[in-house]
């Protein structure tokens, strides 16, 4: 079963046990995230939309860091201008331990009302 989720307006195919690499999440190493589910997949078909409502995708944050260095030349012919910036995109390493709805709590009996007692100064 694999499921397509939604992180930072992008959309990343998971299955339980890869590890995906996320844009710079607010998590700290060992901390569990979980994600809206856009689509999933397995042997009874595609599900999506609000058959998938409930159903989330639960990671472990493993690793936070950069990316390697890359170059950003900005150069404009016959004037003299040259811009040279690099740039390391951050990103998160995120584990998924689990694709499905979350568990049901199990539903508490209704609490009974009591009866309330006559009021003081009225007579039966």
């Amino acid at each position: 079963m694999y499921a397509i989720f939604e992180n930072g307006s992008k959309q990343y195919k998971a299955e339980v046990g890869d590890v995906v690499k996320l844009e710079k999440l607010n998590a700290l190493v060992g901390d569990t995230v979980t994600f809206p589910v856009v689509m999933t997949a397995d042997e009874g078909g595609i599900a999506a939309g609000k058959e998938v409502e409930d159903v989330k995708v639960t990671g472990v944050v493993t690793q936070q860091g950069k990316d390697k260095k890359i170059i950003v030349f900005k150069y404009k012919a016959k004037k003299n201008e040259r811009k040279k910036q690099g740039h390391r995109q951050p990103y998160t390493l995120v584990k998924i331990t689990a694709i499905g709805a979350p568990a049901k709590k199990e539903a508490t009996p209704a609490k009974t009302k009591k009866t309330a007692a006559p009021a003081e100064g009225s007579e039966e």
